[in-house]
């Protein structure tokens, strides 16, 4: 006869029930250090017996249920997540085998494991058998109430058919049956976060919804209805999910609550207005103005709610706010000396629309003979915008002792200091390990990082390649490569990054390996494709680096950096081509190559570059003196297809796009090694955009950090995908970008402007960093950025709503005379051709502008136009407000 424990090391869990049904409590009791064992055993077991594995789980889980005695270890059993099978997790076939077990014992089990939150679900039948008739209170944990809203869901939704032998029960028979309704009801506002269950609905109203049968059943008297309704307040106060937060709102609007339910509740209407989500702020807010209606929200009250609304960002809540005051005082104009001071919450909104309406609601209502309450009004004014200010002075007087405005000053952050690159040989060959052994290990490691670790193990390479080799074998052993038991060595084109060099130091390649590399060479990939083309450099040279330590060692790199940005100053590197030339050494091609592209241009160091009287002196001056220039580009507006970058089937779409072209760079592709040629050749901005980009090129930028225009003109068509399609993270590097050398020219500045307008916030972001950093700089032409702007708006390019959106970021930093610089040129193109849609939010921001810096200036073209229009759009009323802003601080620039 089979023993307990082959039954379950077999699987048979058919036998496992009987076999252990046999035994006496001292007996189950001593079978459990062996069942322990096998549960250990287990763990060790390979892929290769994962089905064994299932069918002895599922077994094992039954054995120690029914062996345990003690609650606090059968619960223990059962909830342990690594005796549930792949397949099937539920724990419901042991219920009929715990049955017999004493009721307390089956209700503590039962609490025990209601209180597994990773496991409820799973176990939500075995505890709703186990508590069965035992009488014991509902478990109170988060879990399990989630998971009984969510079977009550199901059995409503799919039981019948899943199961096949349940009958499908409703909601409401399910809610009719459960023998723990009121608590159960009462924990659903308990827990720490809504169940997600309650929410499955589209009309809260509708029979077998959550918020419809719990009315019904406070209609009907089973569950008490101020349980409800005090439990969905409560819930909506402490906050939590905003879908949780919705079937809180709609279970209150499906009770109906009446008059006296909703008065009572005032203070807490209150404190959701002012500060709640915004959904449920406007509710709250409903609520309040229904009460005000009927005469139930006294003025006090009613000023207090205000006060705390008006000062919400939300300009629905904020206007909807206004309109309940203007309602208020209209039926009772003696309460103005209550609410008139209330509004004055909105004076420091920032729309201006919403500025002029709460100003124009204290005109209404002001009376001839309110003078202490236009006193008390009148420091309020200060928050007010200029012009805004100005017509509050005439209403309210200004306050006696108010300071003089202050001369406006622009607020621009600081040029950042350059921090040096600290390489040197200083480090010991153990640090040198160190370092290496953790960018190895790294992902993705800093340029600076690698530059440093670079420098360092060809130094030590060539000082003592033997002690270098004895420090990095037991740093690397976790690596393939590095294995000393195999003979053969490996294939250089499978080691990424550092470790090419780290195993020509370790002797674990051959030098022909290195010196002949398919991949290298530029060609085979596509001609725009220029970030497969910067990696293909950094590879080179590693290799070439890795090559010299196994034929010629390297006292040192040449195109080491001098700053964090990846710039070489070219004293530094003169300095280096002479120890080369003292020491005989003759440089590597592409380390040589790489020094030329990241060596700041300064003609002054030509003439001791040519002293040095070598060939690579004379090219570095010749390089400082004219070779060295970025290549011309020229700028184009052509059809581009509106496909996004992954696109299949249907017809494709072109529309206008600026496009800018490169011209070839014959010193590049004449004097340099091949696998740079790629960069001089002409580029033509409108291949097909590839799909690395984004991954690549934030550590690749320091292969050319002096050359910030040709990276501008790569990195547009990405750009402009961002702004067109649905395309993100070129703006992460437009800010890296703009923080590079080398000129800030028309590239430079149509990729900025283009940024401004992308699709996503985080980009637009980037692009304002940029913007705002080559102001800092005096590195901008904010009139160029202007005018690039003014033709991606007439494009499309560009939507007026999100270059609102990053100018408005860019003036809450302080610049406010730089953005209005921006949109003064950019402006005409969006009031163009009546307006384009979002045109008023760019107007808004625009007077915000002038208004706090007090530009002069003529009219943008198009803005009289929009003004001279009727009615009382936001297009109109910030045109007007833009025009009356301008011309005032024209006649006081006259003045002065």
């Amino acid at each position: 006869m089979n023993t307990l424990l082959d039954a379950v090391r077999g699987g048979r869990i058919y036998l496992v029930a009987g076999l252990v049904n046999g035994l006496d409590p001292a007996e189950r009791r001593a079978r459990i250090p062996e069942l322990a064992a096998l549960r250990k055993e287990i763990r060790g077991w390979g892929w290769s017996r994962r089905w064994d594995e299932e069918r002895t789980l599922r077994a094992l889980l039954l054995a120690g249920a029914l062996c345990h005695t003690g609650a606090a270890a059968a619960a223990s059993w059962i909830g342990a997540r690594e005796l549930r099978d792949g397949r099937d997790r539920s724990t419901a076939f042991l219920a009929p085998l715990l049955a017999d077990r004493d009721p307390a014992w089956r209700a503590d089990v039962a609490h025990r494991l209601a209180a597994r939150a990773t496991t409820v679900h799973d176990d939500y039948p075995l505890i709703r058998a186990l508590l069965g008739d035992t009488g014991s209170p509902a478990p109170t944990a988060e879990g399990f109430v989630h998971a009984w809203t969510e079977q009550l869901t199901v059995d409503r939704t799919h039981g019948g058919r899943r199961a096949g032998r349940v009958p499908r029960r409703t909601l409401r028979t399910a809610l009719r049956e459960e023998p723990y309704l009121g608590e159960l009801v009462a924990l659903l506002f308990e827990t720490a976060e809504p169940a997600p269950a309650l929410d499955r609905y589209d009309d809260p109203r509708r029979p077998g919804t959550w918020p419809a049968e719990l009315a019904h059943l406070a209609a009907e008297g089973l569950v008490e209805r101020r349980v409800l309704v005090d439990g969905a307040v409560a819930r909506l106060l402490r906050g939590g999910r905003a879908n949780g937060l919705g079937f809180c709102t709609d279970l209150l609007d499906v009770l109906d609550l009446g008059p006296e339910e909703r008065q009572e509740r005032t203070a807490d209407w209150t404190a959701l207005a002012a500060d709640a989500p915004s959904p449920v702020a406007g509710r709250a807010q409903q609520i309040l103005a229904g009460l005000s209606a009927e005469g139930r929200l006294p003025a006090d009250r009613l000023a207090e709610m205000s006060g705390a609304v008006l000062f919400r960002p939300e300009k629905k809540l904020v206007r909807a706010q206004l309109v309940l005051l203007g309602k208020a005082l209209r039926r009772a104009p003696d309460d103005r000396h209550v609410l008139l001071p209330a509004v004055t919450a909105a004076f420091g909104h920032a729309d201006s629309a919403l500025q002029e309406r709460a100003l124009r609601l204290v005109t209404t209502h002001l009376r001839a003979g309110d003078d202490d309450l236009r006193a008390e009004l009148a420091p309020e004014a200060e928050q007010l915008g200029p012009v805004l200010r100005r017509t509050a002075a005439e209403l309210l007087g200004s306050p006696v002792d108010a300071p003089a405005p202050a001369a406006y000053a622009e607020t621009l952050p600081p040029a950042p200091d350059r921090r040096p690159l600290t390489t040197g040989g200083a480090p010991s060959p153990a640090e040198t390990v160190e370092r290496v052994a953790a960018l190895v290990q790294s992902s993705d490691a800093a340029m600076t990082e690698t530059e440093t670790a670079l420098d360092l193990m060809v130094r030590h390479a060539h000082r003592d390649r033997a002690a270098l080799a004895a420090g990095l074998l037991p740093a690397l052993a976790d690596r393939y490569w590095a294995d000393t038991a195999t003979t053969h060595c490996v294939d250089p084109d499978a080691l990424p990054g550092l470790e090419v060099v780290a195993a020509a130091v370790l002797g674990r390649v051959r030098a022909a390996d290195l010196s002949h590399d398919r991949r290298i060479g530029g060609a085979g990939f596509g001609q725009d494709c220029v970030h497969d083309a910067l990696h293909r450099i950094t590879v080179a040279r590693l290799r070439e680096a890795a090559l010299r330590i196994l034929t010629d060692p390297l006292p040192f790199l040449l195109a080491t950096p001098t700053w964090e940005s990846g710039t070489l100053e070219p004293l530094d590197l003169v300095e280096r081509l002479a120890a080369y030339r003292s020491l005989g050494v003759a440089p590597g091609p592409v380390d040589f190559a790489q020094a030329l592209l990241r060596v700041r241009r300064d003609p002054s160091a030509a003439a001791p570059a040519a002293g040095l009287g070598t060939p690579e002196g004379h090219r570095l001056a010749a390089w400082l003196t004219g070779d060295g220039a970025p290549a011309v580009h020229t700028r184009t507006v052509k059809d581009a297809d509106t496909r996004p970058r992954f696109w299949w089937g249907g017809d494709r779409e072109t529309v206008p796009r600026v496009i800018l072209e490169s011209a070839e760079r014959l010193v590049i592709q004449k004097e340099f090694p091949a696998v740079f040629h790629v960069l001089g050749r002409p580029y033509t901005g409108s291949a097909k955009r590839c799909w690395h980009w984004r991954g690549w090129t934030l550590p690749l930028l320091a292969v050319m950090p002096e050359d910030r225009e040709t990276h501008a003109v790569w990195l547009l068509p990405h750009l402009t995908g961002c702004a067109s399609f649905e395309e993100r993270g070129a703006g992460e590097l437009l800010s890296r970008l703009a923080e590079l050398g080398g000129p800030a020219g028309p590239a430079l500045h149509l990729a900025v402007a283009t940024g401004l307008g992308a699709r996503h916030t985080e980009d637009r972001l980037a692009a304002v960093d940029a913007l705002l950093g080559l102001a800092g700089r005096w590195e901008l032409d904010p009139a160029l950025v202007g005018r690039d702007l003014a033709e991606l708006l007439a494009l499309g390019t560009v939507k007026p709503n999100r270059l609102a959106d990053a100018a408005r970021t860019a003036a809450a930093t302080g610049a406010y005379a730089t953005t209005w610089a921006v949109l003064s040129e950019a402006l005409p193109a969006a009031l163009a051709d009546g307006a384009a849609r979002g045109a008023g939010e760019l107007l808004a921001v625009a007077a915000d502008c002038v208004e706090q810096c007090g530009a002069a200036g003529p009219l943008p073209g198009g803005l009289e136009a929009a003004a001279a229009r009727t009615g009382t759009s936001q297009l109109v009323t910030q045109a007007r407000r833009l025009r009356t802003a301008l011309e005032i601080d024209g006649l006081a620039a006259r003045a002065c």
